[in-house]
Order: structure tokens, then C-alpha cells, then sequence
């Protein structure tokens, strides 16, 4: 789910596009093949979950939106993105958090 590069970190995401809000709701698959989940407000449409994902992970983050980008999957639900400028260690400790809350979230 989540991969060191030079410029920061990938972060594959299974995207279900035209929910209520946009939150996360845990993880994808298992193993290499693991994404995280995340319900997106925005519909599919003119790449309006797309701009979603985008702002919202720049929120989780902490990052600018320009330092988030699309680098696979921009049609599909399963998208791979890389989060400029952020280190797997840093990356490692929001996903904890952002799954931390997501557990809290369910009765």
C-alpha cells in the first residue's frame, strides 16, 4: 500500500466514488496487492473524485495539493498516488492515524 521513492512516497488507494462524505473506511485486499480504502463525496464524473481524493489527501497529509498527484489508475477505482515530500516513516504514522480514526468512526 504504501512504497519509498526519491521524491516521496506512493500510497495505493481503492477510491468508491459518490458516497456521502469522503472518509476512509480501512483497507483494501492484503499483501502487495493492499490499498487503502477511502469513500469519496464527489462522483465520478470529469474527474471530480479524482480533484476529491486529491484534496483530501493533501488535508491527511499535510501537503499542498500540487505536491499530490495521480501516477496510476486515473480512470479506475484503484489508484496509486504519490505524496511529494513525505517520508515513509511520517507517511507510516498518519495512515496508523487516519486508520486509528476510521476503527473509532464504526459502533
Amino acid at each position: 500500500m504504501l512504497r519509498s521513492t526519491e521524491d516521496g512516497v506512493t500510497l495505493a488507494v481503492r477510491a468508491l466514488p459518490g458516497a456521502k462524505k469522503t472518509e476512509v473506511l480501512g483497507v483494501y485486499c492484503e499483501g502487495e496487492k493492499a490499498r487503502l480504502k477511502i469513500r469519496v463525496q464527489a462522483p465520478a464524473i470529469e474527474g471530480r473524485a479524482n480533484s476529491a481524493l486529491i484534496a483530501f489527501l493533501a488535508e491527511a497529509f499535510a501537503l499542498p495539493k500540487n505536491k499530490v498527484e495521480i501516477v496510476s489508475g486515473e480512470l479506475s477505482r484503484s489508484k496509486v498516488f504519490l505524496l511529494r515530500g513525505v517520508s515513509f516513516e511520517q507517511a507510516k504514522v498518519i495512515l496508523a492515524q487516519l486508520q486509528r480514526e476510521c476503527s473509532d468512526q464504526r459502533p
